[in-house]
């Protein structure tokens, strides 16, 4: 059934996390916690607030525990409640938005974030879609995603996440260069990734949130390998681009790249404080 509603979310979850090593030997980075949750719940949350009804998980080998956090856990429930810790048993059953399902798709080999997002195709179907990275922690309000569905339904396009980045940092993303429609949009006109600061056509970075036409698949199946020879989402975007089907969003939020140990670090302290845990 094809739709104009973005209702499905991709979350490409099967990463190894080698950077935080030797944490994540035995956990899944995407559960390293931010005070009190895990890095993906707060991605789940930022979905299901912007009206997201499934969420697709695109896991590997050693991603178990990313499944039992969202699943039930009757033993634990009935303790608590027996305890009457009814506040800690509230706070358990809050991991699981309502009204939402959830569903596991295996990346069978590390191809790549355009590979993962190819893997959940036919979970996706003809349907407009979001991608979310639980890397990059976003504090705004409304959240990023939802930001980024206010922009496709006004304007039809793939709409991509965007901040400016120090120009010797440009090796680290997908880099656009784009015409100004408004304050917030712009209409991409060039995307490359993670090219050298000498060679990058701006400082505008794609960060992890997308929301996809579903021809992104099309692109996808037949874009060959390129950067660290992985399938690339970006260049499958890349080849969207010349149809004036890709617009940028300088979306509202702050930022922690929660894939580095410093941002990880920030962005505890940030929501510790936020929290009132922190003074």
């Amino acid at each position: 059934m094809t739709t104009n509603r973005v209702r499905k979310a991709v979350f490409p979850v099967a990463g190894l996390g080698t950077r935080f090593l030797p944490a994540t030997k035995a956990m899944p980075k995407e559960m390293l916690p931010i005070v009190d949750r895990p890095l993906i719940q707060y991605a789940v949350e930022e979905a299901a607030a912007a009206g997201i009804e499934q969420m697709i998980f695109v896991t590997g080998r050693g991603k178990r525990a990313i499944e039992d956090h969202f699943d039930r856990a009757p033993e634990l429930e009935q303790l608590l409640d027996a305890q009457r810790k009814h506040e800690l048993l509230e706070l358990l059953m809050s991991a699981t938005p309502p009204g939402v399902s959830f569903v596991y798709v295996r990346q069978p080999e590390p191809l790549g974030l355009g590979h993962a997002v190819l893997c959940a195709e036919h979970v996706v179907g003809d349907e407009p879609f979001a991608v979310i990275l639980a890397d990059d922690l976003i504090d705004a309000n409304p959240g990023v995603t939802a930001q980024l569905i206010e922009s496709y339904r006004r304007t039809g396009a793939s709409v991509l996440a965007v901040e400016d980045v120090p120009r010797e940092d440009t090796r680290k993303y997908g880099i656009v260069a784009a015409e100004p429609m408004n304050k917030l949009e712009e209409r991409v006109t060039r995307i490359v990734e993670k090219p050298r600061p000498e060679e990058a056509p701006s400082t505008l970075a794609v960060v992890g949130r997308y929301v996809l036409r579903p021809e992104v698949f099309t692109e996808l199946a037949t874009t060959p390998r390129g950067s660290g020879g992985e399938i690339q989402l970006t260049d499958a975007i890349a080849r969207r681009v010349a149809r004036g089907e890709v617009i940028a969003r300088r979306f509202e939020g702050k930022r922690y790249d929660c894939g580095s140990k410093q941002g990880f670090l920030q962005a505890n302290i940030a929501y510790g404080r936020k929290s009132g845990l922190i003074e």
